[in-house]
Formats: structure tokens, C-alpha cells, sequence
């Protein structure tokens, strides 16, 4: 499995193509549609979630609401397009006018404005800034959804909540179950868990706003129902721990990535780190505990899956920090586009979406590529040979 995107921020839409999904699968546009819902929501969300309400078009790969194992393309449309038709139009302006393209020479700092126009040679910095925005991650979101899908005809759920926010930080962050967990975060204006600190992360946000800054925080994703031994130890770029630290690490302003107890195990004796192994009739070999986040050699272990990422403030402040402009070299404070405050609850739903890609990509690929039904028969089969194994 393997998607690209295309599109920019302010243009007419945003497209992902999407191969390798499996032949059988149940895919309704309104199973696209309830995640991309749930990435426009949040505290700290600005004006632009207002104007976009989006909405997918499957326009191939799905007959009567069932894939083909043929490519799937899906598009959202930017409403906002309408505004933007002469800056961003695919045709030549007979008025090249700076005012009328809207030039961008001064770079923003923490975005990808000054690198990109060096690497790509861009006058205009709105090449590149279009195209880096985080707004590409909407179709992310879409192929995530399919990859969810995915994994729930083969048994495997996917949540994902909110640890930290601006520095104030869930401390009853425990579940019964992941539909608990699921229904507890959808209804918190922050994603959270933790009911006691909402109303603070929420001040905190406020304060940001107020303030003209942002702020960044901490996201974690669990998935379970995996089976043991999905990726491989055998070579670096087949072990799936790294293709899920990876994928949290191209998610726009996130800048770390951990499995488990990740970087508390450098603080903790290896007797307080690993996982013992147990065994038992019904569900075969477990562990008493989980501190590896499900894996171990670069493998699944049968545990949840446990991934968490960190995402930096937005760089896109309404108190700009100095940068330089590109033409005549004076310092002016960076531009500013339109944008969140905070969007760490939003880009919860996005780490979910990266993560769930990831692992329905390695079952498909591990247990056959062409149709749902061997799918679930083999993974079923390993399933129980690895119980009594």
C-alpha cells in the first residue's frame, strides 16, 4: 500500500491517490468524511476551519461502496478557492503585478519558507509555503481513514488522545477500552483524557491567543489487536517501529517521536524495562507489561501498539519574530498567514491517521495483497498457530 497528495494550500483542491488497498473493502465517502470532521475540531482552531466544512469525492477504486484492488483516488475541495482564484489560478496573469500575486519575500521562522525557496530557487515564497502548510495533511487524513477501515475488518482499533498541552499535562489518563477512550476524547474541546486539566489546557490555549503566540504539545496513539511478528528484524528499513517513528515524524511542526516508554527507559533499570512473557491457553504468549509500546526487534509483539509524538508551537505567530526579507536583505517582521493558535488536538487525529497507514500497509503486505477474505484467513491462521506455538 502507498498513497500520494497533491495540492496546495489555497488551491482548488487536494488530491491522494492510493494504491494497494485491498479488493472487498467496505469504503463509503461518509467513513472518509467523519475523519476529516475530526481533524477540523478543536480549541485553538482558527478562521479557516470555519470556511472549510470538508467534504470527500471518491472518484475511483470503489464500486457501490466496495474497493476494486484497483487505484482509489479521493479529493477535497477548498471552498476558499473562490478567494484565491488570481494568486493561486493555474494560468499565466497578464498582470504580473507583486500586489496582485501576493509575493511573499520574507520568510517565516519555523516554517519551511526561507529552505524551500533556496532549495527549488523561488522568488515568491508562497511556492513553497502553499505546499508545506499543514493543510496537505487533510488527505492524509482521508488515506488514514481508509487504512482504518482496513484494520477494523481485520480486528485491529485505533484511538488517540491528547497527553500535553503548553506545558499543563494529563495525569488520569486510564481507559476501560478504546471505544471508552474514543468517546471520553471526542467530546473534549482538547482531546483529552484527563477531565481535570481541560478546562487548564483550554485557559492555556486562550492565553496563547491573547498573547499573539502558540502553543505545541504532546499526542499518543494506541492500536490494538495487532498480531505478533507484523515487520521483521532482518534489515533497518523492514522493522516497523521505525516506519511509525517516521511517519509521526513527517506530520507538519512535529518534532519527536517515542514507542512505549521511549525515553524514560534511558532513566530506568533494563529490570524495570522489559517486558516479562507469559503465557496462557486462551491468548497465548502476553506480556506483564508493555513498557516496549508493542514492539520488540522491530516487530509487533501482540500488545498495544503505543506511539507518541511531539508537536512544537505553530510558527505562524500575530507577534511575528524578525526575519529578513530575501530582496533587500532588511530585517521586517515574518508575515503572517492565517492560522491556529494551538492544533494539538487536531493533529491527534492526524498521528492516527499516519499510524493506522503504517500498520495496515505492513498486514497487507505481510499476509496477501489482493482481497480482504485471504487477508483475514491468513492473519487468523497465524494468529492461532502463534498461540500454541
Amino acid at each position: 500500500m502507498r498513497y500520494l497528495t497533491a495540492g496546495e494550500s489555497h488551491g482548488p483542491q487536494l488530491t491522494t491517490i492510493i494504491e494497494g488497498v485491498p479488493a472487498g473493502l467496505p469504503l463509503v465517502a461518509e467513513d472518509i468524511n467523519e475523519e476529516l470532521a475530526r481533524r477540523q475540531k478543536g480549541h485553538g482552531r482558527g478562521r479557516r476551519m470555519q470556511i472549510e466544512k470538508d467534504q470527500v469525492q471518491i472518484v475511483s477504486g470503489v464500486r457501490h461502496g466496495i474497493t476494486l484492488g484497483s487505484p482509489i483516488t479521493l479529493v477535497v475541495e477548498n471552498k476558499d478557492f473562490t478567494h484565491w482564484t488570481k494568486i493561486m489560478g493555474a494560468e499565466p496573469l497578464e498582470d504580473e503585478n507583486a500586489e496582485v500575486k501576493r509575493v511573499i519575500s520574507r520568510p517565516r521562522p519555523g516554517h519551511a519558507d526561507l529552505n524551500g525557496a533556496i532549495k527549488y530557487n523561488h522568488r515568491d515564497m508562497r511556492n513553497v509555503l502553499e505546499r508545506s502548510s499543514a493543510r496537505e495533511t487533510t488527505v492524509r487524513v482521508a488515506a488514514g481513514a481508509v487504512a482504518k477501515k482496513v484494520l477494523k475488518e481485520l480486528g485491529v482499533e485505533v484511538g488517540g488522545h491528547v497527553l500535553e498541552l503548553g506545558g499543563v499535562v494529563a495525569e488520569n489518563t486510564s481507559y476501560e477500552s478504546l471505544e471508552e477512550l474514543r468517546e471520553k476524547t471526542e467530546v473534549s474541546p482538547v482531546r483529552c483524557l484527563d477531565k481535570n486539566v481541560e478546562k487548564t489546557m483550554m485557559e492555556a490555549i486562550d492565553t496563547a491567543k491573547e498573547n499573539g503566540d502558540s502553543i505545541g504539545g504532546v499526542v499518543e496513539v494506541i492500536v490494538e489487536g495487532m498480531p505478533v511478528g507484523v515487520g521483521s528484524y532482518t534489515h533497518y528499513d523492514n522493522k516497523l517501529d521505525a516506519k511509525l517513528a517516521a511517519a509521526i515524524m513527517s506530520i507538519n511542526a512535529f518534532k519527536g517521536a517515542e514507542i512505549g516508554i521511549g525515553f524514560e527507559a534511558a532513566r530506568k533499570p533494563g529490570s524495570e524495562v522489559h517486558d516479562e512473557i507469559v503465557w496462557d491457553i486462551e491468548r497465548g504468549y502476553t506480556r506483564r507489561t508493555n513498557n516496549a509500546g508493542g514492539f520488540e526487534g522491530g516487530m509487533t509483539t501482540g500488545m498495544p501498539v503505543i506511539v507518541r509524538g511531539v508537536m512544537k508551537p505553530i510558527p505562524t505567530l500575530y507577534k511575528p519574530l524578525n526575519s529578513v526579507d530575501i530582496e533587500t536583505k532588511e530585517v521586517f517582521a515574518a508575515s503572517i498567514e492565517r492560522s491556529d493558535s494551538c492544533a494539538v488536538p487536531a493533529a491527534s487525529v492526524v498521528a492516527e491517521s499516519v499510524v493506522a497507514w503504517e500498520l495496515a500497509s505492513a498486514l497487507v503486505n505481510q499476509f496477501g495483497q489482493d482481497n480482504m477474505e485471504v487477508i483475514k484467513k491468513n492473519i487468523s491462521q497465524h494468529q492461532e498457530r502463534a498461540r500454541v506455538f
